[in-house]
C-alpha cells in the first residue's frame, strides 16, 4: 500500500522493508522517510557500516610508504596508510588525547600522523611516537597508546576497509566474480583519474541510481544515451548475498585495443556491484570504480577512479576524452539527479513510487540486501 506520510517512524519503515524479503517483493521504491529518518540512519550505521567492506581507494593512491587516504565512513573518521614495512593499515584518525582529527579527508603523504592540537605524533601503524610534556602523568603509558585498528584488504588493486577488524575475508564473496571479470585484468590496470565529491543526498539514493540504467533516458541523454540507449534491459547474476553483476547492452559492440575480451564483454557494460556502497563498471579497455559513502543522513562522499592499461594510459588524447566524459556524467549529471531526489523526499506529498521493469532487477536486489541487514540483522 502506498503511504503519503514521509514522516513515518522507524518501525513503519522497517515493516515496509520486510516485504522486500518475500519471494515476490513489491515493485515499489522505499518509503520517502527512508531517506530522511535520523533513527534509520543510526540503525544503518550500526547494522551496515560498522560491519561491511567499504571500497576506499586504488592501490596507486597508496603506492609509497607514507601515502595515506583519509575519509569518513558513516561519521567515523578513518585513515589508511602504507608503512615503511610496505603494509597497509586502516585506523581511526581521532587523536587519543583530546579527540582532534589527525588529518582532513583526502589523500596525501606524510612520515607521521601529527595532531595539530597538541602535537601528539603517531607512526604510520597508529602507534604513539611522541606526546609533549606527558612524562609527569604517571598513569599514562605511551606504549599502550595506539589508534584503533580496522580490517583492510586489497582485491584486484582496489583497497577496502571494514570497521570490524574481525570481519570475514572480502575474497569470500568477490572471488566468485573473478572468472567473469578476468579478461579485464583488473589487478594489472593503472589508475589515471580519481575523484572525491560531496553530494547533498542520502547514500541509498545514489545506490539505487547505480543499480538501474533507466535514468539514462533523462539524466544521461547527452552522454550515455548514445552508448546504452534507453538504459538497455539489465541482465543480473548474483555471486553472493551482497555481490552481483549487472550487464547493460551497448548500442554497438566496443573494440578493445589492449585487452582480449569475448563477444559478451564487447557487447555489454558490465557492473560488479557490492553491498552496501560500491560498483566496478567495465567497458572495453576502461574500468571505473565508485564508492558512495554516507557522511550524514543527507550527505555522502562520492569516491572513484578510472582504470586502464599502461598502454592506453600513455594515449593522452584518449585519456583526456575519457576523463571529460566521466566528470560530466558523474558530477554534472548524476549529482543533479541525486540531490533533486533528496529534496523531493522531504515533501509532505511524497509517496512510494512504482518501479519500471528496467529498474526492478537491480533495485530490488539492493532493497533485499538492505532489508536483510536492517530487519534481520545481517
Amino acid at each position: 500500500m502506498l503511504s503519503t506520510d514521509n514522516r513515518a517512524g522507524l518501525g513503519d519503515i522497517l515493516n515496509d522493508m520486510r516485504d522486500y524479503l518475500d519471494d515476490r517483493p513489491p515493485a515499489l521504491t522505499l518509503p520517502p522517510s527512508a531517506y530522511t529518518s535520523p533513527e534509520l540512519w543510526q540503525l544503518e550505521r550500526e547494522q551496515i557500516f560498522c560491519r561491511s567492506w567499504i571500497l576506499v581507494a586504488h592501490v596507486n593512491q597508496l603506492a609509497k610508504a607514507g601515502d595515506y587516504v583519509a575519509l569518513s565512513i558513516a561519521g567515523e573518521p578513518v585513515v589508511v596508510t602504507r608503512t615503511h614495512g610496505d603494509e597497509l593499515h586502516a585506523m581511526s584518525s581521532i587523536c587519543r588525547h583530546r579527540l582532534m582529527p589527525l588529518v582532513e579527508s583526502g589523500a596525501g603523504h606524510t612520515d607521521a600522523l601529527t595532531c595539530p592540537y597538541h602535537l601528539w605524533r603517531y607512526g604510520l601503524d597508529g602507534r604513539l611516537r611522541g606526546a609533549p610534556y606527558m612524562a609527569g602523568n604517571k598513569d599514562f603509558q605511551p606504549r599502550d597508546c595506539r589508534l584503533p585498528q580496522f580490517a583492510v584488504a586489497t582485491w584486484n588493486g582496489l583497497v577496502w576497509v571494514n570497521l570490524d577488524k574481525h570481519a570475514e575475508p572480502i575474497g569470500e564473496h568477490l572471488d566468485l566474480a573473478a572468472d567473469e571479470f578476468a579478461n579485464y585484468r583488473l589487478g594489472d590496470l593503472v589508475q589515471v583519474e580519481s575523484w572525491s565529491h560531496e553530494w547533498r543526498a542520502n547514500w541509498k539514493v545514489a545506490l539505487e541510481n547505480g543499480h538501474e540504467n533507466y535514468h539514462v533516458l533523462g539524466l544521461h541523454r547527452q552522454s550515455l544515451q548514445r552508448i546504452v540507449p534507453g538504459g538497455g534491459d539489465p541482465d543480473v547474476r548474483h555471486y553472493s548475498p551482497w555481490a552481483l553483476r549487472i550487464r547493460f547492452p551497448f548500442a554497438n559492440p566496443v573494440e578493445a585495443k589492449s585487452l582480449t575480451l569475448n563477444k559478451v564483454q564487447k557487447s555489454n557494460l558490465s557492473v560488479l556491484s557490492t553491498f552496501p556502497t560500491s560498483a566496478i563498471a567495465a567497458a572495453g579497455d576502461w574500468v571505473a570504480w565508485f564508492s558512495f559513502i554516507p557522511i550524514t543522513v543527507d550527505r555522502l562522499q562520492v569516491l572513484g577512479g578510472v582504470l586502464t592499461t599502461a598502454e592506453l594510459a600513455a594515449d593522452l588524447e584518449a585519456l583526456a576524452r575519457t576523463k571529460r566524459f566521466m566528470m560530466e556524467m558523474i558530477n554534472d549529471e548524476d549529482r543533479i539527479g541525486m540531490e533533486g531526489v533528496q529534496r523531493g523526499s522531504g515533501s509532505r506529498f511524497a509517496e512510494r513510487g512504482h518501479l519500471s521493469p528496467k529498474e526492478q532487477p537491480g533495485m530490488l536486489a539492493f532493497y533485499r540486501n538492505l532489508a536483510n541487514a536492517l530487519v534481520c540483522g545481517g
